[in-house]
């Protein structure tokens, strides 16, 4: 190890950056992790501060490497990933003109429903456009609003003066790319959510001027295009100082956490599956082909691995739920707070799930509390406890919100295998959520699937983009890194909750059909 190259990988998520010093086999040889705020705004605004992004980067990466000195010189390459469907408006010195708008943010919904309306429609799109974008992307932006492209349309509206002066619009990923290196670039893996390019031929994806016509933006606002595994230029002098990084270490074009996720489970080649447990969730595989489900918001779209594609969905709050039992409930910061609080809190959420019986007394928690994008794409839902009882406690909604996230990625997993046309199992679990045994068990009796807990499994983003940097550098071969990955433990279905799982998850999808219509009304702005 002392000797051996190393690679800094930089994952901005939507908490904050995590930095991390990786080898070329995907061990994380120390990480650092930073926060960053997030604004919520009336009218499902999202937003980031750019400038904080950076600062937030610069200082995990010098804790980083005050703890290693002697790593610096052994550096041989930077890869960032980030949170998808941000967007950036930079003027053409690189400075950006706003904050960043955030892949929660809605705002943008009536433009871009808009630019995909027409006489004859389904599903609110209008045929010829709706075909048009399948044929070409394999998707279209949602209706909600929360793609990048609804994002720049928003700008275009309600900022016109921003988007005039706006030189690229960037992704939260390519923002970090030019922070390092000064360039403006962005790949098609990247790209994808702005549905603009013609992504049939895997291996020449371009944009497509009609979709950039019916988008109604202008083209040169778009970032050039380069693959995620090329060079995207040298570190830069001001960043390489501001990092304490030798200047020149080349900096791979990177790519967005999903993308980087697959990567860092392991779970690499075709329908080999992952479940990613963080603020937001997704259970995906690689697929040889292109396809789309749009009753079900999926498709299969450009991997961040060459000639590649995988399969795209989203699951609103997943961590996030429990976050927000933790923050807004049980320590508020209000008349009830109590001091001290509560230490390492989902830790104590462990224990006590574990001591409640599966199924929690038939308590149910639906965790739509930022509405669902997969695999129904739907702003207005919202989350809340059924069926609830004087018997229930405190420890019954804890485990209540464990079980509604899993069944949530059962609900996924039933189109996910329509789409891959094949049951998948042995499903590489990764994300913050994947550090809890209890909940991978969960998991495993929910979907009755085996559960592959990976090693680390919070780290997998900066190991998916370490590897793929050392890809890029020609130190390691994607066909090398699925036999390389270290599974912590394997959880398999537990047959005695077979019966109680089954009859909740049904209860479950019935919550949803009979009180989507109640939700619509209660939410709509």
């Amino acid at each position: 190890m002392a000797e051996e190259e190393l690679i800094l990988a930089i994952d901005l998520g939507t908490s904050g950056p995590k930095v991390a010093l990786v080898t070329p086999r995907g061990n994380v040889l120390d990480c650092e992790i930073g926060y960053t705020a997030t604004h919520i705004l009336p009218g499902g605004g999202a937003e980031q501060d750019p400038d904080e992004w950076w600062t937030a980067v610069q200082t995990t990466t010098r804790q980083l490497l005050a703890r290693h000195p002697e790593a610096v010189a052994r550096i041989k390459g930077i890869g960032c990933t980030s949170q998808w469907s941000g967007t950036v408006a930079v003027d053409r010195h690189g400075r950006h003109l706003m904050n960043a708008i955030i892949w929660m943010d809605s705002r943008g919904a009536p433009y871009v429903q808009a630019i995909t309306n027409g006489l004859l429609k389904i599903e609110g799109y209008g045929l010829r456009r709706l075909f048009t974008w399948l044929r070409l992307t394999g998707g279209i932006p949602v209706r909600s609003g929360k793609d990048s492209i609804a994002h720049i349309l928003f700008i275009k509206h309600q900022y016109p003066e921003i988007y005039r002066q706006t030189h690229k619009f960037l992704e939260p990923k390519d923002y970090l790319n030019l922070r390092l290196t000064g360039l403006f670039a962005s790949s098609p893996d990247t790209i994808t959510l702005h549905w603009l390019t013609d992504n049939r031929d895997i291996d020449h994806i371009r944009y497509d001027d009609t979709l950039i016509r019916y988008a109604t933006i202008d083209r040169e606002k778009l970032p050039e295009l380069k693959q995620a595994v090329d060079i995207c230029g040298p570190l830069q002098p001001e960043a390489a100082q501001a990092l304490r990084l030798p200047p020149h270490v080349p900096v791979i074009m990177g790519t967005p956490d999903i993308q980087s996720a697959a990567i860092g489970s392991g779970a690499v080649r075709d329908y080999e599956p992952h479940l990613y447990i963080g603020t937001s969730s997704w259970l995906t595989c690689h697929v040889p082909f292109k396809k789309t489900d749009l009753f079900h918001n999926m498709a299969s779209l450009p991997s961040a691995i060459p000639g590649k594609y995988f399969i795209a969905n989203e699951q609103e709050t997943a961590g996030a739920c429990l976050a927000y039992l933790r923050d807004s409930i049980l320590n508020a910061d209000d008349a009830l707070a109590c001091d001290p609080q509560v230490a390492n809190m989902y830790a104590v959420f462990d224990q006590m799930v574990a001591q409640i019986p599966a199924g929690s007394d038939k308590v149910i928690f639906t965790p739509w509390l930022h509405g669902e994008r997969t695999p129904v794409e739907d702003h207005l839902l919202r989350g809340g406890f059924y069926n609830l009882s004087l018997r229930t406690t405190r420890a019954h909604l804890i485990r209540a919100v464990f079980e509604g996230v899993a069944y949530n990625s059962r609900w996924l997993l039933r189109y996910v295998e329509k789409f891959a046309k094949r049951p998948l199992n042995d499903i590489h679990m990764i994300g913050g959520g994947a550090n809890s045994a209890v909940w991978c068990q969960i998991h495993a009796d929910v979907l009755n699937r085996t559960i592959k807990q990976v090693q680390a499994p919070i780290e997998a983003n900066v190991r998916g983009v370490g590897l793929l940097t050392a890809v890029a550098l020609g130190y390691t071969t994607f066909a090398a890194i699925n036999n390389q990955m270290p599974i912590a433990h394997v959880y398999e279905p537990n047959p005695a909750h077979r019966q109680i799982y089954d009859e909740l998850f049904a209860a479950f999808e019935t919550i949803y059909q009979q009180n989507k219509k109640l939700y619509a009304r209660l939410n709509r702005g």
